[in-house]
C-alpha cells in the first residue's frame, strides 16, 4: 500500500506536463523571439501592450486552455488569414517565413508561456 501511496505523486505530475498541451514545454524563448523579429511581429503586436494588433499575452490569457492552442497559433501565423486591427482596418496576417514546425511550435509555445 505504502508503494501506490509514492507513485500517486508522479502520476500526478505526468498529468500536470500534458495539460493544456503546453503547460511545462521547453520552450525556447530567445530563438521565438528571433523568428517574430525577423518577421517583422513586433512592428503590430507587443508582448503586454497593445499596438495594431492585440498583445501576445492577451492572445496567450485567450488560448491557453485550449487544448489546440499552438495549432491555433501555428495556422494563424501560416495561413494569413484576415484579421481587424484595433483601429478597425482589415487586412491579411503576414505569413511567417518558416516551414520548420519545431520552429513555429516554439514559437506558439512562447507566446502561450507568457
Amino acid at each position: 500500500m505504502a508503494r501506490n501511496k509514492a507513485i500517486v505523486p508522479i502520476v500526478l505530475l505526468l498529468a500536470g506536463i500534458t495539460v493544456g498541451g503546453t503547460a511545462l514545454a521547453q520552450v525556447d524563448a530567445e530563438a521565438a523571439q528571433a523568428l517574430a523579429k525577423r518577421n517583422d511581429c513586433f512592428k503590430c503586436h507587443a508582448i503586454d501592450k497593445a499596438k495594431k494588433a492585440p498583445p501576445y499575452r492577451r492572445i496567450a490569457g485567450r488560448l491557453k486552455t485550449k487544448p489546440d492552442a499552438v495549432e491555433v497559433i501555428v495556422e494563424h501565423v501560416t495561413s494569413g488569414p484576415m484579421i481587424e486591427f484595433q483601429d478597425g482596418t482589415s487586412d491579411r496576417h503576414k505569413i511567417i517565413d518558416s516551414t520548420d514546425p519545431k520552429e513555429l511550435r516554439n514559437l506558439a509555445e512562447w507566446i502561450l508561456s507568457l
